[in-house]
């Protein structure tokens, strides 16, 4: 897969066409998009004293087929690719952008 946890990516198509946010969690060929995809869910209270349910909203997985990532250079979206590089003798597989050539790092926080 192509697409990794930290990314941040462009939704192409869909009901949030346009919106940008950054990849929570993959499951299987979806994507969980920070801020993105909200629904109201019902929930029982873990309490079982408690009647009262409550409702939250959570993040629901978009179809990754509907994501494009974007470019840290230039802040557009772009294709991956990859890439063999040599490090300490070893083969390494890199993604890089077909945009602008260059390597695609995630973010960390």
């Amino acid at each position: 897969m192509k697409l990794r946890k930290g990314d941040k990516v462009l939704v192409i198509s869909g009901k949030h066409k346009g919106e940008v946010g950054k990849i929570l969690k993959l499951i299987k060929d979806k994507a969980v998009v920070q801020g993105l995809n909200k629904v109201k869910k019902h929930v029982k209270s873990p309490n079982p004293d408690q009647k009262k349910p409550t409702i939250v909203q959570i993040e629901k997985p978009i179809h990754i087929s509907n994501l494009m990532i974007i470019d840290p250079i230039d802040n557009k979206p772009t294709r991956i690719g990859f890439q063999f590089v040599t490090n300490e003798g070893k083969k390494v597989k890199i993604r890089i952008s077909k945009r602008t050539k260059q390597e695609l790092k995630i973010e960390k926080q």
